[in-house]
This record gives C-alpha cells, sequence and structure tokens, in this order.
C-alpha cells in the first residue's frame, strides 16, 4: 500500500469540463420523457398561482438574442417561483398574423394577386406553422420549460373567436366607431400603421418659405398683405385648407420693398434673416384672434384657405401662420373640423396623387415636391427654397417613410377611457421598472384614438356587415354567431363564405329591405390580436388567472404589448391586465452598437448554444442589468464562461470531498459542528436569504454574484483551501472531517438548488451526484432561512479573523516574492499582537495554523516586535522558515519529522494513524 492511498483524496465522476453543447441536449430529452415540468405543476397544484403571461413573439425567422435574454428571463423567474411555493405554469405564445407573413410569401415568390383572399390566408397560416415550429425548438433548447405542445397562437380558431367577442363587448360600449381621420399611412405597405409600427430615420426634405394671397382682409390688414408660411412638406399643399394662427400670439404687418407681409411679432426677427430682409418698417400690430375668419387663396389652385385659430400654432420655428391641411394632419385635422373644413386627403393607398390634386394626379407623393416648389416659384409664391436634414418617420418593417393621409377607418375612443386608464397605471399596477409608469402615463395621456383596422389579407376581420343602405351591423347576434363560426372554422371562414352565409339564419334588417348584405374587408391591427391575450388566454385557459402576476417584455412594449393590452382590458374588464409589469432594455454588441446584419455584429443565439452550451447564455442573462441595454460578445461570453467554470469546479471538488459522505448516516448536527463549520453554516444562510430577496426583486445580477462570491471567497479561497488539511488527512471517519463534509453538503445542496433558475441543465447534473429524495432538483424547493441562535457571536469573531488571515495572507505573498519561503506551509509566523488581537486569536483555538495554512505559529506581545516587520497597527507579522522537516504525507513541516522511530517521514500525528490503521503503507514505504 502507498502512502498516497492512507489520504481521503476527492473522488468524484462528475467531469471538470461540461460538455454544455452534447449533454444539455440529452437532459432535455430525460426532462420530456419523464415529464418533469408537469411533475411539478402536479405537485404544486394547490398552491398559490403566480402567472407570468407570456408576450407572444412574432412568427417570423429564427429568434434572436433579444428573444433569448426575453424567455431566459422568464423561465428563471417561473422556476424560482415554482421552488419557492408558487403554482406557476408558463404557457407560451405566437403572434401570427400581419404584414411581414405577407411579404415573406412575396418575398418566395407568390403571386397573390393569381389567388383569392383566402387561398393566399392558407399560406400565410401554413408559412405561420412552420415558423412556430422552429422557433419552439429554439426556446426548448435554450431549456425554457412550458406547456410546449399546448401554447396559445393568434390565428388558433378558438382564439380568433375570443378576440372577436372582445371586439364585440367594446362595440356593445359604444368604444368602436368609423370616421376619416389622418392616420400613418405606409405608401410602401398599402396600410395604416400604429405608432407602435413607426420608427424614426434622418431623411433630406425640402424647406421652403411660401406666400397666400389675401382675398378678404376685412379691414383688419391692408388687402395687399401676404400671408408668409414656412413647411417641410411642400406635397401636402394640394390638400390646403386653411391657414392657422394662434388666438394669442402678437401678428405684425410689415413693409419690405413696398410690400406687405404678416409674421409673428416673436419670430419677425429670424424670418427676416432667414428671407434676407432689409428695411423691415412694422406697419400695425393685430392679436391672432381678430384674424379669424379673413380669407386668402390657395397659392396655386383657384379655391379659398380659411384664417382659423389653433392651440397647436407655436413660436418655436417657422413663422407663426401654419399652413393647414386637414387631411394630412392630426392637429390640422382637429383644427379643420372645428371650422367644418372639407377634409381633404388627394393621396392615394400607393402615396400617389388623386383627382382631387389637378396637374398631379399619378405621381407620387414625394417625386411630386420639387413640381410643386416650381410651381410655386412660377406662381411669385416662392421666397425661399432649400433643404435640411431631420428626423422623419418610417415603417419598421419596410423602411420607407410614411405619410399622414386621411381615410376612412375603424377606431377605439381611447378618450372615453383614458382616464380610467391612466388611474390604473397610478393605482393598481407595479411597475418594476423605474421609468415605467412614467412611459407609460405619458403614452396613454398624449394618445389619440387608436386605429384599428388595416388594408390587409392576414388577420383576424373586423366582423362588421354592412346592410344595403350602408349602415353598420354589429349587434351582440351577429358576434355570437361569427365568433362561433371563427371557432368551429377559424377566420378564412370570413373569405370563403358571402355575408349573408356569415350571419344568422333568417337575420333582417330594416337597412336590407332585398336582404343583400355586404362585409367589412379591413382586418384587425395586430395589436389588437396579441393585445387580447387577456381575454383569449388568461380568462379562456383554466390553469392561467385574470389578471396575471406579471407581464415581461422589452421596452419597447411600453408603446407596443402594455399598452394595448392595457387599453382593451380597461375596456372590456375596467381593471389592467396585469399586476406588475417589468421591461428590459435592448442587446446591443461588445460596443454599446446596436446589433445590425449589414455591420455584421449579429450574436445568434442559437451558435452560443452551440458553442458553449445553453447554461452559459442563461448565466449571461443573470450577469447583466437588463433593466436597461445590455452588452453581448463573444469575449463577454468567455468570461461568463469562465464564471461557469469557477462555479463548476468550486463544485466539482466539494463533491470529491463528499463522495463517502452519508446525509443520513454522516450529517452532523449544526449544535455539534465546531465553530468555523457553524460560521460556514451562517454564512451560507445568509447567502441563501440575500439570493432570495434578490429572486423577490427580479435581481438576477445579484443573484449569480452573490452565489459566485461566496463559492470563490469564502468557500475556494478559504473554507477549502484550509480543509484539505481535515478532509485529505484525518481518517474517513474522524469527526472534524464529518464536520466539513457536512458544511460542503449543504453549500453544494442548496446553492444547487438555488442555481437551479439559472443553470438548470448543470444544476440537474449535480444533482444526480447526491442522494436526495426527489429525481430531479426542479421537483426541490428553495432552501428556508435558517435562524441559529450563536449567529451574533460567531458574526463577531470570525470575520475579524478573515480580515486578520487577509493580512496574513499579504505577508505570505511577500515572503514567496523575497524566496524566503516556497509554498506557505514552509512558513513559521511569528505574530506580535495586542491584547484585543491575541484575545481573537485565543478564541480561534488550537487550530489557528491549519486555518492560516502556516505549519507553526508563535504568538507574542506587540511591544517585543523587532524593527523588520509587516505592520498592521494592531499587530505586526514576521515570516520564518518553518522549523523541521516535511511530512510526507500531510507535507507540513515539523520538529518530530525523522525522530519517529516507526515511522521517520511523517508527523506525530500522521504516524498515529499510518501506524494504528494503515500499517502496510510503511512496509511499502520501507521497501
Amino acid at each position: 500500500m502507498k502512502m498516497k492511498e492512507t489520504l481521503n483524496l476527492g473522488k468524484t465522476k462528475f467531469p471538470m469540463r461540461g460538455n454544455l453543447a452534447v449533454k444539455e441536449v440529452e437532459r432535455q430529452k430525460e426532462w420530456e420523457e419523464a415529464g418533469v415540468y408537469w411533475q411539478r405543476q402536479e405537485k404544486n397544484k394547490d398552491k398559490t398561482p403566480f402567472i407570468l403571461h407570456d408576450g407572444p413573439p412574432y412568427a417570423n425567422g429564427n429568434i434572436h438574442i433579444g428573444h433569448a435574454m426575453n424567455k431566459i428571463t422568464k423561465d428563471i423567474i417561473v422556476r424560482e417561483k415554482s421552488m419557492t411555493g408558487y403554482r406557476a405554469p408558463y404557457v407560451p405564445g405566437w403572434d401570427t398574423h400581419g404584414l411581414p407573413i405577407e411579404q415573406a410569401l412575396t418575398n418566395e415568390g407568390v403571386d397573390r394577386k393569381s389567388m383569392t383572399v383566402a387561398e393566399f390566408r392558407r399560406l400565410c397560416e401554413e408559412y405561420a406553422w412552420k415558423q412556430i415550429e422552429g422557433q419552439r425548438e429554439d426556446f426548448k433548447r435554450l431549456g425554457v420549460a412550458g406547456d410546449w405542445e399546448n401554447p396559445y397562437v393568434t390565428l388558433d380558431p378558438e382564439y380568433e373567436a375570443q378576440q372577436v367577442r372582445l371586439f364585440g363587448d367594446m362595440f356593445a360600449k359604444g368604444l368602436i366607431y368609423k370616421g376619416l381621420k389622418p392616420v400613418y399611412w405606409s405608401p410602401s405597405s398599402e396600410s395604416t400603421l400604429a405608432e407602435a409600427e413607426v420608427e424614426y430615420k434622418d431623411v433630406e426634405s425640402y424647406s421652403i418659405y411660401i406666400t397666400f394671397d389675401l382675398k378678404d382682409s376685412k379691414g383688419k390688414i391692408p388687402e395687399d398683405t401676404k400671408l408668409v408660411i414656412w413647411t417641410t412638406t411642400p406635397w401636402t399643399l394640394p390638400a390646403n385648407t386653411a391657414v392657422a394662427v394662434h388666438p394669442n400670439f402678437d401678428y405684425q404687418v410689415v413693409l419690405v420693398a413696398g410690400q406687405h407681409y404678416l409674421v409673428a411679432a416673436e419670430l419677425l426677427e429670424a424670418v427676416s434673416q432667414e428671407l434676407a430682409w432689409e428695411d423691415v418698417e412694422v406697419v400695425s400690430t393685430v392679436k391672432g384672434q381678430e384674424l379669424e375668419y379673413l380669407v386668402a387663396e390657395h397659392p396655386f389652385y383657384d379655391r379659398e384657405s380659411l384664417l382659423i385659430l389653433g392651440e397647436h400654432v407655436t413660436a418655436d420655428s417657422g413663422t407663426g401662420l401654419v399652413h393647414t391641411a386637414g387631411g394630412h394632419g392630426e392637429d390640422d385635422y382637429y383644427a379643420a373640423k372645428a371650422y367644418n373644413l372639407d377634409i381633404l386627403s388627394p393621396v392615394d393607398g400607393q402615396g400617389k396623387f388623386t383627382s382631387e390634386a389637378p396637374g398631379l394626379e399619378g405621381k407620387f407623393y414625394a417625386d411630386a415636391n420639387a413640381e410643386i416648389v416650381e410651381l410655386l416659384a412660377n406662381k411669385g409664391a416662392l421666397l425661399k427654397e432649400s433643404k435640411f436634414i431631420h428626423s422623419y418617420p418610417h415603417d419598421w418593417r419596410t423602411k420607407k417613410p410614411v405619410i399622414y393621409r386621411a381615410t376612412p377607418q375603424w377606431f377605439c375612443s381611447v378618450d372615453q377611457i383614458k382616464e380610467r386608464t391612466l388611474s390604473a397605471i397610478e393605482h393598481d399596477v407595479n411597475w418594476i421598472h423605474p421609468s415605467g409608469q412614467r412611459r407609460i402615463y405619458n403614452m396613454i395621456e398624449g394618445r389619440g384614438d387608436w386605429v384599428i383596422s388595416r388594408q390587409r389579407a392576414w388577420g383576424v376581420p373586423l366582423p362588421i356587415f354592412y346592410a344595403e343602405d350602408g349602415s353598420e351591423i354589429c349587434t351582440p347576434e351577429t358576434i355570437a354567431h361569427v365568433a362561433n363560426l371563427f371557432a368551429e372554422f377559424g377566420s378564412n371562414v370570413w373569405f370563403e363564405r358571402e355575408a349573408k352565409d356569415l350571419l344568422p339564419t333568417g337575420f333582417t334588417h330594416p337597412g336590407s329591405p332585398n336582404g343583400e348584405f355586404t362585409k367589412e374587408k379591413d382586418i384587425m391591427d395586430v395589436w389588437f390580436d396579441s393585445g387580447s391575450s387577456h381575454h383569449g388566454v388568461l380568462r379562456a385557459r383554466e390553469e392561467l388567472q385574470f389578471p396575471a402576476d406579471m407581464y415581461l417584455e422589452g421596452s419597447d412594449q411600453y408603446r407596443g404589448w402594455f399598452n394595448s393590452s392595457l387599453l382593451t382590458s380597461i375596456a372590456v374588464n375596467d381593471q389592467a391586465p396585469y399586476k406588475s409589469v417589468l421591461s428590459q432594455g435592448f442587446v446591443n454588441d461588445g460596443e454599446g452598437r446596436k446589433m445590425s446584419k449589414s455591420i455584421g455584429n449579429t450574436v445568434s443565439p442559437n451558435d452560443v448554444v452551440g458553442q458553449r452550451g445553453a447554461d452559459i447564455l442563461r448565466l449571461w442573462v443573470a450577469s447583466v442589468d437588463s433593466y436597461y441595454d445590455v452588452r453581448i460578445s463573444d469575449e463577454i461570453l468567455g468570461q461568463v464562461a469562465e464564471s461557469y467554470r469557477r462555479i463548476r469546479n468550486t463544485i466539482r471538488f466539494m463533491l470529491g470531498n463528499i463522495a463517502d459522505f452519508d446525509s443520513a448516516a454522516n450529517y452532523v448536527p449544526y449544535e455539534d459542528l465546531d465553530p468555523i463549520d457553524q460560521f460556514m453554516l451562517n454564512q451560507l444562510n445568509e447567502v441563501v436569504k440575500e439570493v432570495r430577496s434578490a429572486y423577490d426583486r427580479y435581481d438576477f445580477m445579484g443573484v449569480s454574484q452573490t452565489i459566485l462570491n461566496f463559492l470563490t471567497l469564502q468557500m475556494s479561497n478559504f473554507y477549502m483551501d484550509y480543509s484539505k488539511d481535515v478532509t485529505y488527512i484525518e481518517l474517513a471517519d474522524d469527526p472534524k472531517r464529518r464536520n466539513m463534509q457536512t458544511v460542503m453538503y449543504e453549500v453544494v445542496r442548496k446553492l444547487t438548488i438555488l442555481l437551479t433558475p439559472i443553470i438548470p441543465h448543470t444544476t440537474e447534473e449535480i444533482w444526480s451526484y447526491l442522494d436526495e429524495e426527489e429525481d430531479y432538483v426542479q421537483l426541490a424547493d428553495f432552501p428556508e432561512v435558517e435562524s441559529y441562535s450563536n449567529h451574533d457571536q460567531l458574526n463577531e469573531l470570525w470575520p475579524a479573523f478573515l480580515t486578520f488571515r487577509d493580512n496574513v495572507n499579504k505577508s505570505l505573498e511577500a515572503a514567496r516574492e523575497d524566496k524566503r519561503i516556497g509554498k506557505s506551509l514552509q512558513a513559521k509566523l511569528v505574530i506580535y499582537a495586542d491584547d484585543h488581537t491575541q484575545s481573537l486569536l485565543a478564541d480561534i483555538g488550537e487550530n489557528l495554523a491549519t486555518y492560516l495554512i502556516v505549519s507553526q505559529v508563535e504568538i507574542k506581545d506587540l511591544d517585543q516586535a523587532p524593527e523588520k516587520v509587516d505592520n498592521y497597527d494592531h499587530y505586526a507579522l514576521v515570516v520564518q522558515t518553518a522549523e523541521g522537516q516535511e511530512c510526507q504525507r500531510c507535507r507540513a513541516y515539523r520538529p518530530e519529522v525523522g525522530t519517529i522511530e516507526e515511522a521517520p517521514q511523517l508527523c506525530q500525528r500522521c504516524a498515529n494513524i499510518v501506524i494504528n490503521h494503515f500499517p502496510e503503507a510503511l512496509a511499502e514505504n520501507e521497501e
């Protein structure tokens, strides 16, 4: 028998490398076959529910890194709630309607004009299901647990039916109406856009100063006065019906080179500089309200332009007189409506002028700008022309400019529910992100009515019929019938049948004496689709509940899903659909730049998982502050992988040291442990307390940092460092060794459970090396915070000692650098200490040298310290060469090594163990 075999060297089959990319797939297959998710649901079936309602990602293309961060964060929360006493089912969802799928099919060569709407929609549905299947596998590969075989999907017939019922409730309450109003219109998509579908990019636009001649001054100002207007959208001038002035502004008639002009007094100096006016003479001043109902002439059409009052007019820029086209601007619309002016919008769905713009018919609006400017110049109405760069709204899908265009649309009346919505935001919802409440409050407060109609094919049709006389039909009876049809056949039935075949049998209406009906062709805004999920999912699924405990999405959803869900829920339920809302920032590259395929800085979650494993990506999610924008790169993931390696190898060391530990037979009760072991359990208890608190705060960075710091600083650098002198050297069943094994067992068990929401594949692997009641760690419950009676006493002693130990390590490192010692066991430490420090060290007891990992310790009074010492205020340290020779078993230096006849190569402690228990090792050594 060799001397090495007398040691309890840690042994474990737990591998140093995780090989996550391969092993995770095997483990996920095992979980699925064993129904681990469903086992957890069964275990928690009678517990308090916690419902995190999934915001549906769009079913198009591979998942991106933002999807991964979002889904992993949700999974961390759901797993943690499941392990802390809640019934927390997770039902994933998908948003499936809308323009991107239509465009994707077009890009694949589908000619939608060669088929019926119903045929095209069937292709859209097939495409959506294919995308769902791909994304579902991607999400499952991330280790996200949930009801993946029964997700909610917005194209599902029952979901569409519930959406129609929700719409019907809102219609019955008078919250849905049809009107002509300027809305964001995308000529490239040929559809209206919601505010959430608009993004801003810089473009170059015209900046022109023009004049309108007066036709009737009503004696208020000189008849030959020209109204000076500034505009950046010449293409809207064909729709002009008015010029707006602010009622409270002062306006001045000025004489320049023999011509009278009207400009706001506050802007006269700026306008004069811009137009290079010289010798400007102020002729008269008049209040804006006195200019009401004066009549001007359109600059190039034979029609009048009324002077009207508008509070929206500002003195920030321009001239204080605003060209007003009610068909091309929201402020303009309301101002024009107040004066019963025509709402002209001579631009069609493709962005081309109609016959209402004589001379421009068929021209694309943007291309007509130059022609209109030239026309103004020829008419003598152009004062100045220039170009400038500014931010302009674009279609977020096609990336092309949008316009304001008045069209007949269906609206949700936000004004009617705005006050209640704002109250819910302020009083009923916990907005976890610091700026969340303010952001959505301001958005709702300033929001106009919601345009819910879209001129597309792929979506849920607006369930509205029209009688022969044009009157709209949407009654509880028709809604119920259409909803039932959708539930049975899907919404495609709307496009497959005639209107009369979609109405209840025998349906009559006074507006249709001949029994003929037509149906609405528009579909609902996709935000209405997903915003109905509280009705179609939370209320419809038995395992869920309304309202949800949490909605969690990216910060862009304050204007998207958070917003539409809130409005529809207030409309039909008079309460918010969620109790709390948590938002996340965006994922940028390592330099903080927005990810872009053109730049080539995107990070694919599938690539990361394939190369490093899902647990590395999950640990990255838990290591960043996702309240705000975060960064990811291969270098950052490398740092995360290093943290993972430290966690894995620290736990591996402990698994090796408890390989022969039977938690039933060898576990040492707390009160029987040595003080140092009790202290470590107290420290572990603080970790449990802080980690559970961090989980409650959704501070996953705090969770991962707390655990990593404990494993690195307190376990690896201290407890496990000196433990080898006990766990390796003493007999297997020595009380001190069992004490330390008890501590390590508790650390491994509790931290494995606490880490499970974050790195479940790894913790499940660790769990398989523990003899626990639960087959899977996911079925275990979080450890509770213990109450130790001697906590305060231990906390007075041991932290002070650890500070002392840090300074000892500094002196030992200095001695190593000076070549006075090699390893620390070659050292004898002489401590010159004051009374307080000596008292501290006396309380530490006879194991002081073991804790410091030196061979000998000598304590003397501080006043005996020589001149050359390492001074630490209350004590001074001198590192000397240890006395005696090195023990060939424990590697400590002892004076008695070489003097023990039976075992000359051993110290007295090792000799006693070997002589009494492993005498054959001595014989082997002699040979």
